[in-house]
């Protein structure tokens, strides 16, 4: 369905990507401005370079989302849908229940805009659908290996919510920030900042000898579209009153062509990472960080999810669901090449050849999650999405920055450990173009 309003605000400014304008590998800089190199303020519109100077047309399977549709009493808490947008005529829908991204609109080479994130159309839906799509994911991302970790010789316990064989913590929980609703102030039309506290052992359960996570910690997270394509995503996490672990990551699922019901896997993909970090059959780390080079992990050079999905590779076939020899998807955490630690790098490009569209993502962290959707079954009401779009598995692919699991229970890996007073600071761009 078609927005007047969206179509009123490009006719003001036509919606447009700088042509050319992204950031290369080796523009490596301590903050976004890295990422402007060539903004699009000063570059001739991609919609005019391409000869399409019309009104901007949306593509089919665009659906307006309206804030009604999101507007709830959950927990006590006000839910509602928040809009922020660029003066080129891209925008983003973003609930603060999760903190969840629903949508992003941009422009193909043709000029025709679509939404390229897969997400919800009421706050009901996003209450039955997959938990992590489009969630900013805390207090802890990905996975802790039995729900349990120590600090300063105290063991604490969380209860697992992903089940046998496997019996990890995932994504923090039941109490993870998913499920709850966020405390949201729109800063200005570009910009909206969501924040939420967890309470010191609100997830414990003495009857069942769980302790629950050490510590109150107050989370931020401030979403901006700036004027140079970016979604920035920026974050801090501050512990309160005790010491306590932290993993926090944006969980989006991207598909950049103009049909979501087609699959990513002819995305071509590009990661800037030398080592992957190897897994157990419980899909938690060894410790051990693997090369890449010469197997089916290795994005150095780019390439399509197709190429090397279903290849005989152990890692592969520990997380594709599809059986010993029959992979079928990446699920896998790489160590992101860094020169220094907490530097705003490239962290990986996805490109969809028939759109044209470019993402470009660049982080601070230490690692990131390349994940292609393989969750993703066609289960009713959970995958259920946008325009009644029933997600298959691949009809979205994820990048997630984040530390990396299980860090708390290794040693050698960069610490999420965060003490009493201290403040963690994070930053995710998606930087989108056309070529």
């Amino acid at each position: 369905m078609r927005s007047s309003y969206f179509s009123v605000f490009c006719l003001m400014a036509v919606g447009v990507v700088a042509c050319g304008s992204g950031a290369s590998d080796g523009d490596v800089a301590e903050d976004s401005q890295a990422l402007s190199k060539q903004p699009p303020q000063a570059a001739q519109h991609c919609c005019k370079a391409h000869g399409h100077d019309r009104s901007p047309q949306f593509n089919d399977a665009y659906v307006e989302l309206k804030r009604e549709n999101f507007q709830a009493q959950i927990d006590g808490k006000q839910t509602d849908l928040y809009t922020i947008k660029n003066h080129h005529g891209m925008f983003v829908k973003i609930t603060n229940l999760g903190a969840k991204i629903e949508q992003i609109v941009v422009p193909d080479r043709d000029c025709v805009w679509g939404d390229i994130v897969l997400g919800y159309e009421t706050v009901g839906t996003v209450q039955n659908g997959q938990p992590s799509m489009g969630a900013f994911i805390g207090r802890y991302a990905n996975r802790i290996g039995n729900g349990t970790f120590a600090l300063d010789g105290v063991t604490y316990s969380i209860a697992i919510n992903e089940a046998a064989p496997k019996n990890n913590l995932l994504h923090g929980g039941a109490k993870g920030g998913r499920f709850r609703v966020y405390d949201a102030t729109q800063r200005s039309d570009s910009q909206v900042e969501m924040s939420l506290t967890y309470l010191d052992a609100e997830d414990a359960n003495s009857a069942q000898g769980f302790t629950g996570f050490p510590g109150t910690l107050r989370v931020n997270v401030v979403y901006t579209v700036t004027d140079d394509n970016e979604l920035r995503v920026s974050y801090s996490a501050k512990a309160l009153d005790k010491k306590t672990v932290v993993n926090l990551t944006s969980h989006s699922f991207f598909n950049l062509g103009n049909t979501p019901t087609v699959p990513i896997l002819d995305h071509v993909i590009t990661v800037n990472a030398d080592k992957v970090l190897e897994i157990t059959d419980r899909l938690l780390p060894t410790g051990v960080l693997r090369d890449v080079s010469n197997t089916p992990m290795d994005f150095r050079k780019p390439k399509t999810f197709a190429q090397d999905y279903q290849a005989n590779y152990d890692l592969l076939n520990l997380v594709g669901g599809g059986g010993t020899g029959i992979a079928g998807g990446y699920d896998n955490h790489y160590a992101l090449n860094k020169s220094a630690k907490g530097k705003l790098t490239h962290a990986a490009t996805a490109y969809e050849p028939v759109s044209g569209r470019v993402m470009e993502v660049w982080s601070t962290e230490p690692g990131m999650q390349l994940f292609t959707g393989q969750n993703l079954t066609g289960q009713t009401p959970r995958d259920v999405g946008k325009g009644g779009t029933l997600y298959q598995k691949y009809y979205g692919f994820a990048m997630e920055p984040s530390h990396f699991p299980d860090s708390p229970n290794q040693p050698s890996f960069p610490s999420t450990t965060l003490g009493a007073g201290e403040e963690y600071e994070g930053k995710i761009v998606y930087k989108f173009d056309v070529r």
